[in-house]
């Protein structure tokens, strides 16, 4: 008994020790004010992306049965510090309103469009040669920015891998799908991606994204298209297993349509949350929109008619299962909470402990410098969740939204661009990044590992982010 009580004094004394350093300037600080947090409220977040990144690779059995539970421990290795540092009633708020204004509305969407794009079953004859496959990218580039990026890749990325299906060289079709559909396709609308509806919600007008982003979208998806056709006509040339065509006529046909209109009211409830706003309520403590509580509502009734009107068999032959958005829910879940004070900080400015950061998005003058806000949301929001950290830079450069629009117009743009753009450059950047991958998982297909997707962006993206910034910024 002595021996366990002075395993966890000392313990406690290791993190006595440390609480300067996450306290700093202060003893004890009154709230959760990210100016008097230290970088070291990352490290949970940290843990986070790590085990994300090494655990499939180093412990990968244990990973994969026991994820949501070491997603959890993480949480817990955030929360708890922070209850004893801050009180029990701070860390309830943190966490209420991560779980109320944050989260549940995040997963409440990808789970209605999650449920209604796998009710959607595309038929008939589609082989997947180079053409196809470009010609499958191209038009999911285009719809992202209609019904959103994870609206168009869960349309689309079943259809791809049955056309793939027979391929032996793959990967990379599903790499360039995250790329293209899941990112760059949402940057015309701010229906596209989070980023760009946080900014119309803010007051950016709807069609703006589409007049000032359009070149820059242009220009990343014509290049990624055609450095995709070349890679799969090499790895195409290396097939021995082609289909033979029989010379019958197989027409492509839809089936489920009521799940492609499902997938319409998931796009107008979202579009209502911009132009409907009547008030807000109190949830677990937090203020939240009514606008929200209806849209919500309204997606997990899409849900709940998705599942009753769509048939077994209809789902069987689009080998949909539930498996990837469970293991969405459960790691998002610790990531939201986690990145929680990495925001708050970041939120501060020049008051919190990322002053040096901050403090490059501005010249001698004081003038914004574009491509800075382009390479720093970008980077950011490659790790942490794009939408809010859009929000912080768009707060940065000044927060309002007409003189942005117009006098800031290459800034809002840059931040805009580096938001969407560069969510591609990890799993984790962008919500449809992590549920292609599971997806494609679940189907058979192996894909990169954290880092080996990283690499991917690192070799075919960042080069293209390095001309836009030369071209644009």
């Amino acid at each position: 008994m002595g021996g366990y009580l002075m395993g966890h004094a000392g313990r406690l004394g290791v993190f006595a020790a440390l609480l300067p350093a996450l306290l700093p300037g202060s003893a004890w600080a009154s709230g959760a004010d990210g100016a008097h947090m230290s970088l070291l409220w990352g490290l949970p977040f940290a843990g986070v992306l790590l085990s994300i990144a090494l655990m499939p690779l180093l412990a990968g059995r244990l990973w994969h049965h026991h994820y949501g539970k070491i997603a959890a421990g993480w949480s817990a290795l955030f929360l708890l510090p922070f209850a004893l540092v801050y009180g029990v009633g701070e860390a309830w708020g943190e966490f209420t309103y991560v779980l109320v204004t944050e989260y549940s509305p995040f997963i409440i969407l990808l789970l209605a469009l999650y449920t209604a794009g796998g009710g959607v079953l595309l038929k008939g004859r589609l082989v997947g040669s180079p053409l196809t496959n470009v010609a499958l990218l191209a038009v999911g580039t285009l719809v992202a920015s209609v019904m959103g990026t994870t609206g168009a890749s869960m349309l689309l990325i079943r259809p791809v891998l049955r056309a793939n299906a027979f391929r032996a060289h793959k990967l990379h079709t599903f790499v360039f799908f995250i790329f293209l559909v899941g990112n760059i396709g949402g940057s015309l609308t701010p229906l596209g991606d989070p980023p760009l509806y946080l900014g119309f919600l803010k007051g950016v007008s709807f069609f703006w994204p589409t007049e000032h982003l359009f070149a820059e979208f242009l220009t990343c998806a014509v290049i990624l298209l055609a450095i995709y056709y070349v890679i799969d006509s090499l790895a195409w040339a290396k097939e021995t297993d082609i289909p033979v065509h029989d010379g019958t006529h197989q027409p492509l046909r839809i089936e489920g349509w009521v799940n492609i209109a499902l997938l319409g009211v998931v796009v107008l409830g979202v579009l209502l949350q911009g132009v409907w706003h009547p008030g807000e309520v109190s949830l677990l403590g937090q203020p939240i929109g009514i606008e929200r509580l209806v849209a919500m509502a309204i997606f997990l009734c899409v849900t709940f008619a998705s599942v009753a009107l769509t048939p077994n068999a209809l789902r069987e032959a689009n080998g949909f299962a539930w498996g990837a958005i469970l293991e969405v829910a459960k790691l998002f879940a610790a990531i939201f909470l986690c990145m929680a004070p990495v925001l708050a900080i970041l939120k501060a400015g020049m008051a919190g402990a990322a002053a040096p950061l901050v403090a490059l998005t501005s010249d001698a003058a004081g003038a914004p410098v574009p491509w800075v806000y382009f390479w720093m949301s970008g980077v950011l929001s490659s790790f942490l969740d794009n939408a809010p950290t859009y929000l912080v830079f768009f707060n940065l450069a000044g927060g309002e939204a007409g003189r942005l629009m117009t006098d800031g117009a290459l800034t809002l743009a840059a931040i805009s661009c580096g938001a969407v753009f560069m969510g591609a450059n990890s799993y984790i950047g962008n919500a449809p990044n992590f549920m292609v991958k599971a997806i494609v998982e679940e189907q058979g297909v192996r894909m990169p590992s954290f880092f080996g997707y990283v690499g991917w962006a690192v070799v075919f993206l960042i080069p293209v982010f390095v001309l836009l910034t030369f071209l644009f910024f």
